[in-house]
C-alpha cells in the first residue's frame, strides 16, 4: 500500500469540494481497503465519510428511504425492510460475511469494484483497471463473468447483491456533489462496459451518494433474492434474482424480475415480468417466461453453465412466491 493522506469530512458541501481525482471517499471501507492494498487503487487521500448526517431508513406512503451511511446489517434486519421490501433484506443476509455486513455501508455497497481476478491482478492486462491494455478474461478464467451486456472490451460481472434487488424494485439513488443534487434511477446509474469499461457509472467527480430511494410498490412485499454459488458463505453470485410477485388468487398482478451473477451491471428483466403479468401461477408459465432472460446472451467456453443456470435460479425463485415449491 502506498503512503496516502487521511482527513474527516466537515459536512456534504466540505466532502464534495475534496473529492478529485487523487482522492477516494471512504465509510466502511470493506473494498477500498483491500484494493489499496492490492496497488489496484492508489489514492493520495481518503476523505472520511462518517461523521456525515447520512443514515436513517424511514417510510412514508411514496417510498422508502435508506441513508447511504446506514450498514449492511443494520438495513437488513430492520423491520420496515424485512416485513415491506423482503427480497432486500435476504440480499443483504446473502453477500459478504457477518463481520463485513456490519462495517460497509449500502452507499459502498452499490459502489464496490468487481472481483475479476484480472481486475485485481496489476501483472495482468484489463481495461477496466487500465484502459486499452485489453480483456485477460476473454481468453483466459472466464467461469465467474458475464454472459449478458459484455463487449470486446470487458466481461466483468457487477459484485453487488443488494443493487440486483433494488433495480428489481426502481430503485433511485440520490447524489450530491458541488453543483447541487441529483436522483437517478439506480438501473440507469449503472453503464454498460462498451469500449470504456473504467467508466462504470454516472457519478461525477466529487459527487456523493447520500441516499437510496424505493417506491411503496405491492409486488416488493411478496418478494425474494435467490442466490447460487459455490458455497454457502461469502461467496459471489454465480446467479442470482431477485423476483418479486403480486396475486390476485392464482393470476399474476404484476411482477419484478433482476438477476446477478450473469451482468456487467445489475441485470433487469421487463420481458420476463411481461410475460408473467395476467399468467395463472404454474411451473409451465415460470419456465415459458424464464426463458426470456437468456435471449440476449453471449456465453463463453467456461461461463456457459449459467444460459440454464440463471433460468432455474428464476423458475426456483418464482416457484417461492407462487407456493410451488
Amino acid at each position: 500500500m502506498r503512503p496516502f493522506e487521511y482527513g474527516s469530512a466537515l459536512d456534504v458541501a466540505d466532502a464534495c469540494s475534496k473529492g478529485t481525482d487523487r482522492s477516494s471517499f471512504i465509510a466502511g471501507g470493506t473494498t477500498l481497503i483491500d484494493l489499496m492494498k492490492l496497488e489496484v487503487m492508489n489514492p493520495a487521500r481518503l476523505v472520511d465519510l462518517n461523521n456525515l448526517p447520512m443514515g436513517g431508513i424511514t417510510i412514508d406512503d411514496k417510498e422508502l428511504r435508506i441513508g447511504a451511511l446506514e450498514k449492511m446489517s443494520a438495513v437488513a434486519a430492520h423491520p420496515i425492510v424485512a416485513t415491506n421490501y423482503p427480497m432486500i433484506s435476504e440480499a443483504l443476509l446473502q453477500s459478504a460475511s457477518p463481520q463485513i455486513r456490519n462495517m460497509a455501508s449500502i452507499g459502498g455497497n452499490l459502489l464496490q469494484r468487481t472481483r475479476c481476478g484480472y481486475f485485481r491482478d496489476t501483472s495482468t492486462p484489463c481495461n477496466k483497471r487500465e484502459p486499452r491494455t485489453g480483456c485477460s478474461a476473454i481468453n483466459g478464467e472466464n467461469r465467474m463473468h458475464a454472459i449478458l451486456g459484455t463487449s470486446e472490451s470487458c466481461i466483468a460481472t457487477h459484485p453487488s447483491d443488494l443493487a440486483v434487488a433494488l433495480v428489481a424494485l426502481d430503485a433511485s439513488i440520490r447524489l450530491q456533489g458541488v453543483q447541487g443534487s441529483r436522483s437517478l434511477k439506480l438501473e440507469d446509474f449503472y453503464l454498460l462496459p462498451g469500449q470504456t469499461p473504467d467508466k462504470e457509472n454516472q457519478l461525477r467527480p466529487g459527487e456523493i451518494v447520500t441516499e437510496i430511494a424505493v417506491p411503496r410498490l405491492p409486488v416488493a412485499r411478496r418478494s425474494t433474492y435467490v442466490k447460487v454459488r459455490d458455497r454457502a458463505s461469502y461467496e459471489f453470485a454465480l446467479t442470482s434474482a431477485a423476483v418479486g410477485l403480486e396475486l390476485d388468487s392464482a393470476t399474476i398482478r404484476d411482477a419484478r424480475v433482476a438477476v446477478g451473477g450473469v451482468g456487467t451491471k445489475p441485470w433487469n428483466l421487463p420481458e420476463v415480468r411481461q410475460a408473467l403479468i395476467g399468467r395463472q401461477v404454474s411451473e409451465e408459465a415460470f419456465r415459458s417466461a424464464a426463458k426470456l432472460s437468456v435471449k440476449d446472451a453471449r456465453p463463453l467456453p467456461d461461463n456457459g453453465f449459467k444460459i440454464h443456470l440463471v433460468q432455474l435460479t428464476i423458475i426456483r425463485a418464482l416457484m417461492n412466491l407462487g407456493g410451488l415449491a
